[in-house]
């Protein structure tokens, strides 16, 4: 898995922890759905780390927290 999809991949399971839409997260984390809408249906690549830290916030987690899944360890990187 690249770790582009492992960030959405979790960014999902905070939606399915949180029982909450990606529209409710992105206002709770003080950012603008197209943000979030635009990485998460690959309009744009990898979030800035700031991005991340403040879905966490939005999600009341770390960023220890987000990134505490075994698939972030096997993501690779791939450059185009």
């Amino acid at each position: 898995m690249v770790l582009d999809e492992a960030i959405r991949k979790r960014i999902g399971e905070i939606l399915d922890e949180n029982n909450t839409t990606l529209t409710a997260l992105c206002l709770n984390s003080n950012l603008t759905p197209s943000t979030v809408f635009d990485f998460m249906y690959g309009k744009s690549k990898s979030p800035k780390i700031i991005t991340i830290k403040k879905i966490c916030l939005g999600a009341n987690i770390t960023l220890s927290e987000f990134f505490a899944r075994d698939y972030f360890n096997d993501s690779e990187e791939v450059y185009k």
